[in-house]
């Protein structure tokens, strides 16, 4: 069942006794304990029937006890586990899920992972809670997603802005939800959030960042490759090499696939590679730069550079020198 499915649920007061929420994406579980908490008991219910618990801090025995109890002046009471996976004897609440209290509401958050399929609980959790198994979404879904996001509270975002977001903050996908609440904060009167706002607002230059550097490496704009490396190696922290190299070497890598597919179709080759087809354009550009040969000197480059970033074969060469003697080598 999907989040916005539960979600509908509640407000319609179609409200199961247990739900399990389980998985290594927090994004999701996080947002439905939130409106759990904050939202399916009114608040002067929730003074007499709201209980919070954290995993590391509660025993089987406690939580069990509190699902129960009657509610008071309501006819649901709301019982929520966190950080379940750090409770011990889990398992003990095989009898509780499998004959609950149906005027109580029992919300579970195991994070981080799944419970094993095999287990008594988890086949009990199947016939008789509402599960939701979350994982993180692919790393070309996410500029998607983020839009999504942005869409969704009556705003837009341009696609380097999306860019930039993602560049900095990763696969994180709570954080990139709080950075575009903070940003929607800052916009004043407009409705849109553009590159100039990630600069200022989420700390990333629009003009120094490693999308800039890719987008130079692809157009073989050896001028542009230096002016940002040379702003790297002034501002360290901006992106440190640690970062570049992950980032170059992904790009490159999705280039290569593309010399093995055989549709010309953006929209199927996007699906081929795994990126977002809005970027496919980017891929196809350094494809035909560089060439198959092209492509596959500069893994190999990155490869070798990576190496002595980390000191292999490598006296300790600064990570700019590093950057500009690998860039140089790229686009020869």
């Amino acid at each position: 069942m999907s989040v916005e499915k539960i979600i509908t649920d509640w407000k319609q007061k179609k409200i199961k006794p247990v739900y399990w929420l389980e998985g290594d994406e927090n994004f999701y579980i996080d947002q439905l304990v939130e409106y759990a908490e904050h939202h399916i008991l009114s608040e002067e219910e929730a003074g007499f029937n709201l209980s919070v618990f954290y995993g590391k801090d509660t025993n089987w025995a406690e939580l069990v006890n509190a699902c129960r109890r009657y509610p008071m002046f309501s006819d649901k009471q709301v019982v929520i586990l966190k950080e379940a996976q750090q409770m011990r004897d889990l398992d003990k609440l095989e009898a509780y899920v499998e004959n609950p209290l149906l005027s109580t509401v029992l919300v579970v958050a195991h994070k981080e992972k799944k419970l094993d399929g095999r287990s008594r609980l988890s086949k009990l959790l199947k016939q008789h809670a509402v599960v939701l198994s979350t994982k993180k979404i692919y790393e070309s879904q996410l500029p998607e997603w983020a839009n999504e996001q942005v869409q969704k509270k009556g705003f837009t975002i341009s696609r380097k802005a999306v860019m930039l977001l993602i560049e900095h903050i990763g696969n994180d996908m709570s954080r990139i939800n709080n950075e575009i609440d903070k940003l929607l904060v800052n916009l004043g009167s407009r409705k849109s959030i553009a590159e100039e706002d990630i600069e200022q607002y989420v700390g990333v230059s629009k003009e120094y960042n490693v999308f800039e550097l890719q987008e130079a490496l692809q157009r073989r704009d050896a001028a542009k490759a230096m002016r940002i490396i040379q702003y790297f190696g002034s501002n360290p922290k901006a992106a440190p090499i640690q970062m570049v190299m992950p980032a170059l070497y992904n790009f490159f890598s999705k280039v290569y696939m593309l010399f093995a597919v055989q549709s010309k179709d953006e929209k199927a080759a996007a699906a081929a590679i795994g990126v977002n087809p809005y970027f496919i354009k980017d891929y196809m550009v350094a494809a035909k730069n560089y060439g198959y040969t092209g492509i596959e000197q500069a893994l190999l480059l990155l490869h070798q550079y990576n190496l002595r970033s980390i000191g292999v074969n490598d006296a300790g060469t600064g990570d700019a020198s590093l950057m500009k003697e690998m860039v140089v080598k790229i686009m020869q």
